[in-house]
């Protein structure tokens, strides 16, 4: 499930409001928030809260809360007693933070869905939550983002915990850095894993389906608008986007949406629709070094594969039959890797508007 961010420190403005109905329209279906602000109001963070809660269940979104002692002392609550405070407020889940006992969790559990922390959760800490009669049902383990550079996790030891809180039957969650709008007062992305700090948001959430993770949020408040829309396609319409640079007077169907053959080569994404969408002669020019990304067509000294269309995986020599026509951008290069059998492929041309 993808989920993002928005936090509680001002008043949602029309600017936010914007950001979180595009959430939405890119199949989003969870907010993280959090109350763990010392530095502001707490009637002003309670205030804000009911309204993101409002506007959560108005769009069927879970809210999972960040909260820790300290927070509730502030804001003068108790769990045990004013727990209804927050499920008035639509909160669907607390993400626990410190200061709070395993036996509090354990009580916190039959009443609603609480989140421990993934990385510190211990064999020793699920004996006494069974001692503690905790519903299993309603636990999950959630991750931390890190704002500060190189103190993100270690991406096979954060496999190896996934596959530890998996067996114990654990849903996981993990945050990806945002790509717009970084927030305060770091301004270095807000990620689980310091690999994923300044990868496209998409290649993380996409990393994250191969290391145990279930949940996939957005740690930093906004994307880019053109994320949105390779998040929205890919995960509402299952065709992965890769922004390119195509070179002047290339065939107007490359933009279209194709597909990458079922059988998968080990060298080259090769697009189906490639050779049939052909129609004419295409004269060998720009025979070069086919680096990693590089888009290519087969020209005519090829034969009956004139009007094969590839997208380079792993660098190749020239060749005097294929034509280099185009690249993938820095930033989607990785998106490669997911170009599995079948997968529908749309190649956005980010120069078209200059053209």
């Amino acid at each position: 499930m993808l989920g993002f961010s928005a936090y509680l420190h001002s008043s949602l403005t029309k600017k936010d409001l914007d950001m979180f109905n595009k959430f939405v329209k890119a199949g989003f279906k969870g907010v993280f928030t959090s109350i763990n602000l010392p530095e502001d109001d707490p009637k002003v963070l309670l205030e804000n809260l009911k309204n993101l809660g409002k506007l959560c269940s108005e769009n069927d979104l879970e809210l999972t809360l960040d909260i820790s002692s300290s927070s509730l002392k502030k804001l003068q609550l108790n769990l045990d007693s004013d727990l209804s405070v927050f499920q008035d407020m639509h909160v669907t889940m607390l993400r626990i933070d410190d200061g709070i006992s395993l036996a509090g969790i354990a009580r916190l559990s039959n009443g609603m869905k609480v989140a421990l922390n993934a990385s510190t959760i211990e064999q020793a800490d699920i004996d006494e939550l069974k001692v503690a009669k905790a519903n299993f049902d309603n636990l999950e383990a959630w991750h931390n983002y890190y704002p500060r550079e190189n103190t993100g996790l270690d991406q096979e030891w954060f496999n190896q915990k996934n596959q530890w809180l998996k067996q114990n039957n654990f849903t996981v969650m993990a945050f990806i850095p945002g790509d717009s709008n970084l927030r305060a007062p770091v301004y270095k992305g807000l990620p689980t894993l310091e690999g994923h700090r300044y990868e496209n948001p998409l290649y993380a959430a996409l990393d994250f389906k191969k290391l145990n993770v279930d949940r996939i949020y957005v740690g930093d408040p906004a994307l880019k608008d053109s994320t949105f829309e390779q998040f929205r396609n890919y995960f509402v319409e299952n065709i992965l986007q890769l922004q390119v640079q195509l070179d002047n007077d290339v065939p107007s169907y490359l933009t279209s949406v194709m597909h990458q053959r079922a059988d998968v080569a080990r060298d080259v994404v090769r697009l189906r629709e490639g050779r049939p969408l052909n129609k004419s002669e295409i004269l060998p020019a720009n025979n070069v070094l086919r680096k990693r990304g590089s888009i290519t067509l087969d020209n005519s000294l090829s034969g009956r594969y004139q009007g094969e269309l590839q997208l380079i995986k792993y660098q190749l020599p020239s060749d005097n039959t294929v034509n280099v026509i185009g690249r993938v951008i820095d930033s989607d290069i990785k998106l490669l890797d997911y170009c599995n059998a079948n997968q529908a492929i749309q190649l956005v041309d980010i120069r078209s508007e200059d053209k």
